[in-house]
């Protein structure tokens, strides 16, 4: 009887019991179901801050590790003899034992940038775990694959591992003295830099060049034979005639600057002999110590503009509107010359403003008591030894010392008189 025949014949004989198994057959669907939504919704919530490639990597390392098992499944019942819940309890015990050192290994690797001896036990329960399932293979293929499975695992752990380790400490574990590209480096069939083929070649044939002209230079200076010098000549014109055809060393100024820079190099190398470097040990030399600032009493004494020799000229009287006016313009041409590090003259903010001179006197003798102004006239004392008496001249410094620029004069340029 067909196996669809005796469904229907036990479902007919037996209506109760198949209504039993039913309502138990659907809760159990239902509690599979929301168990797997609740697994499948944990999962998510734990790959959602974490790289790809770290899930990727658990996920293989969790196939590896079931393939292992399974095999330790077998050992288990065929070598060992376990049947029934003892071969339940413990056929994977190394797999828990790898999974527990694994998990300490990376607790330590975020507390101590290292996984110690925990690494070290992975790797070694790994392989007995490997080892112990190909025993009990039934032919070298599977005895093959089931050394590869654990060993995979381990793998994907370690590097995870280091990515982690990089990513904690900024850092690898090592560098390979010896690596393919250090090797094609060494045998000169890679470049170490990022320059294209044409930079090399032009490099090279730059270098032939120097190369020659300091043989050239050396066999005349040791009074070397008419031979040996037109020979030495030849191969440096040869040289040269082939960086002007393949670099275009005649119309390009940084290869030209560059064969100059060779060649000084070359000739100059006795040069080093003489050279007297700074011992970087030695202790540094000591500053003089700097003048004593200029009292601001001192200063004030200094800074007169009563010394100017300028007839005296009536006020004319304004109104309030207009002298405040002619107050902001006088002030906003202060302030942007102190901003230019210039203290300008009573001359020139009445010629800039347009008010007398004796007015431009009292603003100004207000104004530069003030803090900036003060600074830059105490500094032009200092170091140039200039008292402002409001006509001082005009002091030209290179522009990386330059602290005061006066009478409205830049470096280079003289200034007006008043």
């Amino acid at each position: 009887m067909p196996p669809i025949d005796q469904i229907t014949a036990f479902a007919s004989d037996h209506p109760v019991g198949i209504l039993t198994i039913s309502v138990i057959a659907l809760v159990l669907l239902v509690l599979a179901f929301f168990a797997l939504r609740a697994l499948f919704r944990l999962f998510r919530r734990w790959a959602a801050d974490r790289p790809t490639e770290d899930v990727l990597t658990i996920v293989a390392a969790s196939i590896a590790t079931g393939v292992s098992a399974q095999g330790m499944w077998r050992f288990s019942g065929d070598v060992l003899g376990f049947d029934g819940p003892l071969r339940l309890l413990l056929f994977a015990f190394i797999e828990v034992a790898v999974i527990t050192s694994a998990v300490r290994a990376r607790r330590n690797m975020r507390e101590n940038y290292s996984a110690g001896i925990d690494g070290v036990a992975v790797w070694v329960f790994t392989c007995l775990s490997a080892v112990l399932s190909s025993m009990d293979a039934r032919s070298v293929p599977e005895a093959v694959f089931r050394l590869a499975a654990p060993l995979v695992a381990a793998w994907l752990w370690e590097r995870g591992m280091a990515i982690e380790r990089v990513r904690i400490t900024g850092r690898g574990r090592i560098h390979w003295r010896i690596t393919p590209e250090r090797v094609l480096v060494r045998i000169g069939l890679a470049e170490a830099s990022d320059r294209t083929a044409s930079e090399v070649d032009a490099h090279r044939r730059l270098t032939r060049v120097a190369l020659a002209a300091k043989r050239v230079r050396a066999l005349r200076e040791a009074g070397a034979s008419d031979r040996k010098l037109r020979a030495a000549m030849a191969k440096l014109d040869k040289a040269m005639d082939q960086a002007v055809e393949y670099t275009g060393l005649a119309v390009d100024e940084k290869r030209q600057e560059a064969l100059l820079a060779q060649i000084g190099a070359l000739y100059n190398t006795s040069a080093l002999i003489d050279l007297a470097p700074p011992v970087p040990w030695a202790p540094e030399p000591e500053q003089p110590p700097a003048p004593p600032a200029l009292p601001a009493a001192a200063i004030a004494e200094l800074i007169d503009d009563e010394a100017e020799d300028v007839p005296a000229e009536p006020v004319p009287v304004v109104d309030t509107a207009q002298r405040a006016a002619q107050l902001r313009a006088a002030r906003q041409y202060w302030d942007q010359q102190i901003a230019r590090k210039y203290v300008p003259r009573a001359a020139d903010i009445a010629q800039e403003v347009g008010i007398p001179l004796t007015v431009a006197r009292e603003w100004r003798a207000l104004w530069k008591l003030e803090p900036q102004a003060h600074a830059l006239i105490e500094a032009a004392f200092r170091e140039h030894g200039i008292a402002d008496t409001g006509t001082f001249p005009a002091i030209e410094v290179p522009e990386r010392e330059r602290v005061l620029v006066v009478n409205g004069s830049a470096p280079g340029t003289s200034a007006h008189d008043s």
